[in-house]
């Protein structure tokens, strides 16, 4: 299986805004996303690359598992 590597902040933003968050608000360099039904926001950094801890913990949080994941990050340019 294909490893999870950093991605600029505005494709794990594309990811998420597509399975259904939407921008709560920003705080700082922070944007916060949130989703009926998913009790704790997502939180992505406005970072060029964001790190592999943050992409897995927002993963979690939002139960998409790796294979979505990729899948969704492959069909996004």
């Amino acid at each position: 299986m294909a490893r999870i590597t950093p991605v600029h902040y505005k494709r794990l933003v594309k990811i998420f805004e597509l399975k259904g968050f939407r921008l709560q608000r920003q705080k700082g360099d922070h944007l916060v996303y949130t989703k009926q039904g998913i009790p704790r926001p997502v939180l992505i950094p406005r970072y060029k690359e964001v790190p592999v801890f943050i992409i897995k913990n927002n993963l979690e949080v939002a139960k998409i598992d790796r294979k979505e994941y990729l899948k969704l990050l492959k069909n996004i340019h």
